[in-house]
């Protein structure tokens, strides 16, 4: 076979398999998820996607909220927690109490107070609120509206007082007393301080899947 057929025939041959070579799917780089930021993004091709779920049937989203900074209470939360603890001034104490024709207890004052704030549901007893949801919050940085507790005759929270400012709060102290106003400055509440709270509305649970 002469030397000029046999190029020609081995050219004629490996053409298509050059161009079906050419055509093939190309392996995709690891990490590579289809997405181009656009020009001026701050994410890059490489940053994960934040795909938020609702749960079936829930309107509200599924998972928990984490910040890095003290979160504030709404200020119309403070407002009216305020205020309804304010009105019921003088009303006497009672065991077991919740309301301003029955009497209050320290924490029958407290739940009345927070009774209008939605998506908060405390607990009954303040050893309870103590351990419940809300933020610790140190003795320098309490708001208006946030909880302190104390353990009088315990090592146990069993008094709970809502802090009003200027190191002023309002409970309901004992048999014998009514719901008034006292301060941190006392040397008596300044021993028994145990920890401060500060009650917010449960945020919406977010599930975030990463792709």
């Amino acid at each position: 076979m002469r030397p000029f057929f046999k190029t020609w025939l081995t050219i004629c041959l490996l053409l298509p398999l050059a161009a079906h070579a050419t055509n093939r799917e190309q392996r995709l780089p690891a990490g590579f998820n289809g997405y181009t930021a656009k020009a001026g993004s701050e994410q890059s091709n490489h940053a994960p996607r934040i795909v938020v779920r609702r749960a079936p049937g829930n309107s509200a989203a599924l998972a928990s909220v984490t910040t890095s900074k003290l979160a504030t209470m709404p200020s119309k939360q403070s407002s009216d927690v305020l205020s309804r603890a304010v009105n019921v001034l003088g009303t006497p104490y009672r065991w077991g109490g919740s309301s301003p024709s029955k009497g209050f207890d320290c924490s029958g004052l407290v739940k009345y107070a927070f009774n209008d704030v939605k998506a908060v549901d405390l607990p009954r007893t303040s050893n309870a609120m103590a351990a419940g949801h809300g933020v610790k919050v140190e003795r320098k940085d309490l708001k208006p509206g946030d909880l302190v507790f104390f353990n009088i005759k315990s090592r146990k929270v069993n008094h709970v007082a809502i802090y009003l400012g200027n190191d002023r709060f309002i409970h309901a102290p004992r048999r014998g007393k009514a719901v008034t106003i006292d301060t941190l400055k006392k040397p008596y509440w300044n021993a028994h301080y145990a920890v401060a709270k500060r009650v917010l509305p449960k945020e919406p649970t977010l599930r975030v899947v990463q792709r």
